[in-house]
């Protein structure tokens, strides 16, 4: 508690077109999270703004869903129970609900765990779980902190391909936290290398042909 007063972003102005994937790559500390924390609305910047479709960022809301580096999951409920509380909280019908459970869970590799507590899954099947979740609300951006960070290489690579996959199928606008040059190359249109103190964009890479083989 020094009360010193910390500049964590400064001059990021960039725009977003529908339907692209963008990764965010750097070292820790250069604001990544917190840029993806303004977009989610869980802080409001003190200067400038952010909006979505026109509309100005003025907190949380359903068209923005987010995948944290840790699942974030409320690991004593079931995997079904995680992935549709926000469908619960939104009292949609049960039966339009466990539809579209099943839906996400076959999407994201899940079929058949339903009923499985999610502290019993590994760390890459919790993963699934978080993206399930997020998706199963139909937000129009989806926010990704660093979700695959804690994840061993193999089971990494195939997390990379099944959010790729989901990009392909669903056409959803995606941001990418991510520390990992390669995994930045590999999942992005478009790569932002942020600087630190302040964090700002340092360089921007267009991929036209990044990802073609799931794209074609």
């Amino acid at each position: 508690q020094t009360g010193v007063r910390i500049e964590a972003l400064k001059d990021i102005n960039f725009s977003l077109k529908k339907g692209e994937l963008l990764s965010v790559l750097g070292p820790s500390g250069c604001g990544k999270t917190t840029l993806l924390n303004m977009i989610a609305g869980f802080i409001n910047p003190t200067a400038g703004k952010m909006s979505l479709g026109g509309k100005l960022i003025e907190g949380p809301g359903v068209e923005r869903g987010m995948v944290f580096q840790q699942g974030a999951l409320f690991e004593w409920l079931t995997v079904s129970k995680n992935v549709d509380f926000g469908l619960r909280m939104k009292k949609m019908p049960e039966a339009e609900n466990f539809q579209l459970v099943e839906k996400w869970l076959d999407i994201v590799g899940l079929q058949g765990f339903g009923d499985t507590p999610t502290y019993q899954l590994s760390g890459g099947m919790q993963q699934r779980v978080a993206l399930a979740r997020c998706l199963v609300n139909g937000p129009d951006i989806i926010l990704m902190d660093e979700p695959l960070g804690a994840l061993d290489a193999l089971t990494r690579e195939k997390m990379q391909s099944l959010v790729l996959k989901i990009w392909k199928e669903t056409g959803k606008t995606i941001i990418l936290i991510t520390h990992s040059v390669e995994e930045a190359l590999l999942l992005g249109e478009r790569v932002y290398v942020m600087a630190p103190r302040p964090g700002r964009i340092h360089k921007e890479y267009k991929l036209p042909f990044a990802s073609m083989g799931l794209k074609g």
